[in-house]
């Protein structure tokens, strides 16, 4: 039986766009046939790598209002709740991404972070707390004390710290991004069906 592609999964979970992207994505995929990589990381880095210190929505303040009224639009016509904007944003998703990586290869990865999603952008919730997470690890049946303990190891803040390079040196600037098998860069929620389309070999002619 032929090898299923992969398409990589970049995703902040501060990002909204990558809210919308990952709530779909596990459908999109599979009728596509195509294996989805979660990837998690951290664009702070990379975005003090560009010279920012927060969000571009929140540097310029007529980007930021449009994207709230953009990313309801989609919400709504995706049939999503409505969104709900966190008091804080962009809100701290270190402990919720240290999660996220401890559990990328886990059959529980996908459930996970759209419960951490469908908390902060549906419900308004903050998720910067480990309890609060943990609370949602049990909620889906897992044992979140102890993934919390071991997500907060030192291999896995190191493992952190190295994907954080790896986006870089691969020339990530934003989230949602996906890249495929042969380091086709795509960024951003509107490019999730081009980047299964192209990881499938349906390219547009004159492109290879």
């Amino acid at each position: 039986m032929p090898r299923r592609p992969t398409l990589e999964f970049w995703f902040e979970f501060a990002s909204t766009y990558s809210y919308l992207s990952a709530m779909r994505i596990e459908a999109l995929a599979g009728a596509a046939d195509v294996a989805i990589r979660w990837r998690p990381f951290l664009l702070g880095p990379v975005f003090a790598a560009q010279g920012w210190t927060s969000s571009p929505f929140n540097l310029y303040p007529a980007k930021g209002r449009n994207m709230w009224r953009d990313v309801a639009r989609e919400a709504a016509r995706l049939g999503l709740p409505p969104l709900t904007r966190p008091d804080a944003f962009p809100q701290n998703s270190l402990a919720a991404t240290r999660i996220a990586v401890h559990g990328a290869d886990e059959p529980w990865i996908g459930d996970y972070v759209r419960a951490v999603y469908t908390a902060e952008f549906a419900r308004g919730q903050a998720i910067a707390e480990p309890g609060a997470l943990s609370a949602l690890l049990n909620d889906l049946g897992l044992e979140g004390p102890a993934i919390v303990r071991a997500a907060t190891q030192e291999p896995n803040k190191s493992r952190l710290r190295s994907i954080g390079e790896e986006a870089k040196s691969r020339g990530l600037y934003g989230a949602p991004s996906f890249l495929t098998e042969d380091g086709e860069l795509f960024w951003g929620n509107d490019r999730l069906e081009q980047a299964l389309a192209w990881a499938v070999g349906d390219r547009p002619a004159g492109m290879r």
